[in-house]
Formats: C-alpha cells, structure tokens, sequence
C-alpha cells in the first residue's frame, strides 16, 4: 500500500504540480491511512471497504483532529481511491458514499486601516532590516499575494515602472498584480540600499527578498518578522502573513472594488472562495450602521 501512495504523491508532484506543501500534507495523511490499513492485515486496496475508512475517520476524531483536519483527510483518501480505480488497482471507488463533513464558515481574521499604519509606522527604516521588513509587509498588503508566493518572486517579476507583480500561485498559475505608489517606492528602496548588499553572498537564487545573510526567505522567516511588529504595535490579535491577504481583499471591496478583480488579484479559481469576504464586508457597513444611525 505504501509503494502505491508513493505513485500517487509522484502523480501529485509531476502531473498536477501541487505546491510542497499541498504534497507533503497528502503524503502525511495517506501514510497513517496505510498504516491503518495494514494494522487491519489490509494490503490489497482491493479488499478496502467503506466501513473500513469510516472508522479510520472514527479513529482520527478521536485523537482530537479539528473539523478542518478531518475534511482535509477526507479529501486526501477520497483523491488516492480516485487514483486507484483509474490506474485499474481497484474495481470500485468505496469513498463514493462517504459524506464530507461540512465545516463552518468562519469570517477571515484582519486588521483594520489603523492597525496597518499602525505597524507600518513601528519599523525603524534607519537600519536595512527594517527596510526589507517595511517593503515586505507593504507587498503583503498591497498585493494580497500568499507567504509562499511572496517568498518565490524573483527579481524578474517584479516591475517597478509599471506596478505590477508576476506571480506564480497554486498549480505554478501565473497572474499579474498591481500594486500601489507606496509599495512601490518601499520595494525599490529596499532593492538600492538593502538587496544589493544581500545579494553578494551568491545565495540569493535571485530572489527578491532575501534574510541578512542574504538566502532566500522562509515562510517561518517572514512569521517571525510579522510577529516582531505586530507585538511592537501592541495589537492583540493573532496574525499571520495571510492576515495581510484577508485585509487586502476586505479592504478593496469596503471601497467599492469588483468583486471579480479581487478574484483575479487574490487568484482564486472559483469565485465562492472570494465571496466570503463580501459577508466582512456586511459586517463592516453593519458597524458603520450601528455607530452612525442614531436608531442604534
């Protein structure tokens, strides 16, 4: 069993070209399903019955996963049985009657306008750390692109003139993102006075933004560096690098943005995925409604 989830995390990487992570959260997943499997003397996928991974799923809420952890484990068998029936290793698909859970939809956390220039204002730019961070976390912001993307863009996608960012998102998608005057003039500071000492070191890899011994950044990298400032601000709340994302989106569309560019920029394949940050944006006129409007 574990040779044939081998074949499909190659299936994974060199047909479908699925990000590492995406990978490597299959690869987990399938190897505890195999070993599930085989504690039940169940090598032949063939003899792999629906009751057999419902209660493997019975096992895992057991342990504690969250509902999100479950519905990606679903996922994950589901794709491999899929696998499986097409590359003739099994003659029927038994997750065809399994039900995935449906998880609640909870609203993206952000940070309001305040809380941005709040911490864009806490990073000291007389030193090329705070520099980088500043030019960092204005991209961030500015475009909406994911931690991976940003740590992937090389110098050749980025074009200052006309304000636009090439990236390449889930499934190697390429797309274009504007970006506005202050990204702009932050990226090209941080590229005259910060990048160009980086970069002697040969370990850039051409790599727009790089750490202080100037490798490529880690998406634990630009985490820490989040966390750094968001503690500086004194904001409370729990931020990630995807927070930038979610405020990005919100933010365009509390200011009148079509909800299909904000598609395009964030790069979502289905439109329902951006949606939800229409029901942020109800919830912002909501609160602008109960503070204004003097029935409240």
């Amino acid at each position: 069993m574990l040779k044939i989830v081998q074949d499909f995390i190659n299936y994974l990487k060199i047909e479908r070209n699925l990000a590492d992570n995406t990978v490597d959260a299959y690869r987990n997943d399938l190897e505890r399903y195999s070993q599930f499997l085989l504690d039940r003397q169940i090598s032949n996928p063939k003899l792999v019955s629906l009751s057999d991974i419902q209660d493997f799923i019975n096992c895992l809420t057991e342990l504690g996963l969250s509902a999100s952890s479950l519905a990606r484990n679903f996922s994950s068998i589901r794709s491999f049985h899929k696998f499986m029936l097409v590359e003739n290793l099994t003659e029927a698909d038994p997750t065809e009657l399994l039900q995935t859970p449906r998880l609640p939809r909870r609203l993206p956390r952000v940070l309001d306008l305040h809380e941005i220039e709040l911490i864009l204002s806490i990073i000291d730019v007389t030193k090329n750390k705070g520099i980088r961070d500043k030019a960092i976390i204005e991209t961030l912001y500015s475009t909406g692109v994911r931690v991976s993307e940003l740590i992937e863009i090389k110098m050749q996608d980025i074009f200052l003139h006309q304000k636009v960012l090439r990236v390449f998102g889930k499934g190697s998608k390429e797309r274009i993102v504007p970006f506005g005057n202050r990204d702009a003039k932050e990226i090209k500071n941080y590229i005259t006075a910060v990048r160009s000492l980086l970069a002697r070191s040969q370990k850039s890899k051409d790599c727009l933004f790089l750490n202080m011994r100037g490798a490529p950044l880690s998406r634990m990298g630009i985490w820490k560096i989040i966390q750094e400032y968001v503690r500086l601000a004194g904001i409370r709340k729990k931020i990630s690098p995807h927070v930038f994302r979610h405020s990005f989106a919100t933010h365009l569309l509390e200011g009148g943005a079509n909800l299909r560019d904000v598609q395009e920029m964030l790069g979502h394949s289905d439109i329902s995925t951006t949606q939800i940050y229409t029901h942020l944006d109800r919830e912002y006129l909501i609160e602008q409604h109960r503070t204004f409007h003097p029935r409240w």
